[in-house]
């Protein structure tokens, strides 16, 4: 799979990632700017303004102006922030493909940010906030973030907090923007069925306007840890809900997949490990999974399931047996080859389409500034021996590493504590 990188004046990286065998378009934005580069007082703003995007421009003054027109061609079109950048895309048949650029760059570059309009998504978010706290498969996330990095922007969530939302106005939204959302820091990727001619012509013609400001720094993410540590939220559930994991390596260093194979061989499968002890075997989960969660600055591995209750210190003793397990006894070469064809069958299924070829080139560079293209990372996955594995996860799986969050009836930090003890 070809594609072609330009960059225009201003700084603004383009992709071009043509597929003439399907008859859809994915026009995906980003911007290198989410919740990390906050401050206390504006947590949630990142968020806020991505929501504000789709609330009119100065074209389409009003949200419906800006829905509608995508909702009668039957289009696809969201948007996410996260802790490192915001994104926005629209995915539709190629037929509309020089639209939906027109109309990606419009939302992008020309929202207005009407006061009216800030005062009712005010209301949403809160809203957003509440369903994100009823629901403790989701809450416990912001939970583990807290529990790792603690009061920086990377232990903050990032919808905000209902007190820090109610200070973001217009004036705080286009300074925001402006200082953000500039050309060194955006990146274009249009991938699909198009014109590549024409796509570049009207790229230049929406973009070219955009300042170039300057380049989004690496954040200072500060990590200190000697101990176990736990965070429990006491409520009544009637399961409860977990993340154990470990500090882990950035997004940057080059064991990467050695780590998402060992999530795999732990949990990332229907055959992994903790599915088939967790589940299969002992019955005390539904969903039980292992994986990685990596950015530029900082990185961990994690375990999510949601427990009985009444089984949850034998829940998280089991987990962490099955990791002692690695460190004392490997892995076998036979699971560490279903790991690989896993991950590979995986990548090729999640390539198919438009917008997950869009996903895939664009955030290798926005955030590692280089591409690999899918016959290279299988090539990287292919190499790595049982050895390496082993290896990397007892550098990870550490007690001074280990930490734990969850949502459910309160437990004595004791009880968990004294499991601890035997890892």
């Amino acid at each position: 799979m070809e594609f072609k990188k330009i960059v225009l004046s201003n700084g603004i990286r383009v992709l071009l990632v043509p597929r003439f065998d399907i008859e859809t378009m994915t026009v995906l934005i980003l911007a290198r700017v989410g919740s990390k580069h906050e401050n206390k007082k504006e947590n949630g703003i990142s968020h806020f303004l991505e929501h504000m995007c789709f609330k009119g421009t100065k074209k389409r003054p009003n949200p419906l102006l800006v829905v509608e027109p995508l909702d009668e061609i039957g289009a696809v079109y969201n948007a996410f922030t996260s802790q490192d950048f915001t994104g926005y895309w629209i995915k539709a048949d190629s037929l509309r493909a020089d639209f939906i650029l027109e109309m990606a760059a419009d939302i992008f570059l020309n929202s207005i940010f009407d006061p009216r309009e800030i005062e009712k998504e005010k209301k949403v978010i809160e809203e957003e906030i509440n369903m994100i706290y009823d629901n403790p498969h989701q809450h416990v996330e912001d939970l583990w973030f807290k529990l790792l990095y603690g009061d920086q922007p990377a232990g903050w969530p990032i919808t905000g907090t209902k007190e820090t939302i109610k200070n973001i106005n217009q004036t705080a939204l286009f300074r925001y923007k402006g200082k953000n959302y500039t050309g060194l820091n955006i990146l274009v990727c249009l991938a699909g069925n198009f014109s590549e001619k024409k796509a570049i012509f009207l790229i230049k013609k929406y973009f070219s306007k955009a300042k170039k400001g300057r380049e989004q720094k690496f954040i200072d993410v500060k990590e200190k840890q000697t101990k176990p540590q736990i965070l429990q939220e006491g409520r009544k559930t009637d399961q409860t809900h977990l993340i154990l994991g470990f500090r882990a390596m950035p997004l940057l260093d080059p064991r990467r997949h050695s780590l998402e194979l060992l999530a795999k061989i732990l949990g990332g499968m229907m055959s992994s490990r903790l599915f088939l002890k967790i589940r299969i075997e002992r019955g005390l989960a539904y969903y039980i999974s292992a994986g990685t969660t990596l950015s530029p600055e900082n990185g961990s591995f994690e375990v999510s399931a949601g427990l009985r209750n009444e089984s949850f210190l034998e829940g998280i003793d089991l987990i962490l047996k099955e990791i002692k397990k690695i460190l004392k006894e490997g892995i076998e070469k036979k699971e560490l080859e279903k790991a690989k064809e896993n991950a590979i069958g995986s990548l090729k299924i999640s390539l198919e389409t438009s917008n997950s070829q869009a996903s895939f080139y664009s955030f290798q560079e926005l955030l590692e500034k280089k591409i690999e293209k899918k016959e290279e990372i299988i090539g990287r996955i292919e190499k790595i021996t049982e050895k390496e594995i082993v290896i990397l996860a007892k550098e990870i799986f550490q007690p001074r590493k280990l930490n734990l969050a969850f949502v459910g009836p309160k437990v004595g930090t004791e009880k968990i504590e004294k499991i601890f003890k035997n890892f």
